[in-house]
């Protein structure tokens, strides 16, 4: 059964949040705003929602998932490296918006852990990538040959490592895996910008590594 997928580029930064879709089943990466906007998709396209991922812990990827945990009951996975984040997320998202946006609280949180993740239909590799951030994980579908890279890997460029918490070595040895251990013909979903077959990213981002 194929996987369709849905972006939707949501909030002030225009973080990409994908539906991936198989059959009538939902699995949402990075509900990073608009929770209300997300809800009445998933309601008017009928779906079921298993899960949502986070590709790391920032505001403006996960500020819509406690919304839609109230709303769905569904698990929130992300990984433990980033919980720090996600309890200065209110405080984070003021800073660079300007404002104090109403964020729900996640019920609970499941630890992604690097190996196969099986969720109902969705099947996935879990690989952790830190550097910016330390808990930054990229999701990877091997029969779909599609992998969703947060903010770790762009079509034009790297993720920010100026934080206090981020790692320029981590990151730079985090892009060289995902460059030299995925496939070139598998198609990167990133975090923010456009989709991109990897073999290009290569070509691009050679620099990063001479």
């Amino acid at each position: 059964m194929s996987m369709k997928i849905v972006k939707f580029p949501v909030g002030e930064l225009q973080a990409n949040c994908y539906l991936l879709i198989k059959d009538k089943e939902c699995l949402i990466i990075d509900p990073g705003d608009s929770a209300d906007f997300l809800l009445e998709e998933i309601s008017r396209k009928n779906l079921t929602v298993v899960a949502m991922l986070a590709t790391h812990g920032h505001f403006d990827h996960v500020m819509a998932a406690g919304e839609i945990q109230a709303a769905l009951d569904v698990p929130f996975y992300i990984s433990d490296k980033d919980s720090f984040l996600l309890k200065r997320v209110g405080e984070t998202a003021k800073y660079f918006l300007g404002y104090t946006p109403e964020i729900l609280p996640l019920k609970d949180t499941t630890n992604l852990r690097q190996g196969k993740l099986q969720v109902s239909s969705f099947e996935l590799q879990v690989q952790s990538t830190p550097g910016h951030t330390p808990g930054s994980t990229c999701f990877y579908f091997p029969e779909d040959g599609i992998i969703f890279t947060g903010d770790t890997l762009f079509k034009d460029g790297i993720g920010r490592y100026d934080f206090s918490y981020s790692s320029k070595k981590d990151l730079f040895g985090s892009i060289k895996q995902i460059l030299e251990t995925i496939p070139e013909e598998v198609v990167m979903y990133s975090g923010h910008g456009d989709e991109v077959i990897l073999q290009e990213v290569k070509t691009s981002h050679s620099s990063l590594f001479h």
